[in-house]
């Protein structure tokens, strides 16, 4: 089981140049985990790339399709008071957005707080030095990962 950014769970949907490499991780583990917003930050993806002229409308429709096949079947972390409480210190220690602060705190949550030997798939540069930086092992293993 490994831990999904959003980042990584868009080219899943959307073909991508880093699909191909996210596509293999998932058919290693299909066993899912995500932060409870990770439907709706893909949502915003396909949206945000239908408007730039980067999808079409029958894409955004099978992007939504693939989304909503995931999310039949991965488990979602749930906003807790102990996730926000840990995004908060996330945020006193890595230079993170609130937002992927909370998906790194829901990744720690999920973990029981003991990272080691667990998998955090993410593209975000940011995201994933933090995630390194708590103990992760962060994948996919790329030598330039986009930042937001």
């Amino acid at each position: 089981m490994r831990f999904w950014d959003a980042s990584a769970v868009v080219p899943i949907c959307v073909d991508q140049p880093t699909s191909a490499r996210v596509k293999s991780l998932l058919m290693e583990d299909a066993s899912v985990v995500v932060w409870w917003a990770t439907r709706t930050e893909c949502v915003s993806a396909f949206i945000r790339q239908a408007r730039d002229g980067l999808l079409g409308g029958d894409g955004e429709r099978q992007a939504r399709q693939v989304l909503r096949g995931l999310g039949d079947v991965w488990a979602e972390v749930q906003p807790t008071e102990a996730v926000r409480s840990m995004a908060e210190r996330l945020l006193a220690v890595h230079s993170l957005r609130a937002a992927d602060a909370f998906r790194l705190a829901a990744a720690l949550d999920w973990c029981e707080g003991q990272p080691r030997d667990t998998v955090f798939v993410s593209l975000d540069a940011r995201l994933r030095g933090a995630a390194d930086r708590e103990g992760f092992i962060v994948h996919p293993l790329i030598e330039t990962a986009r930042s937001r």
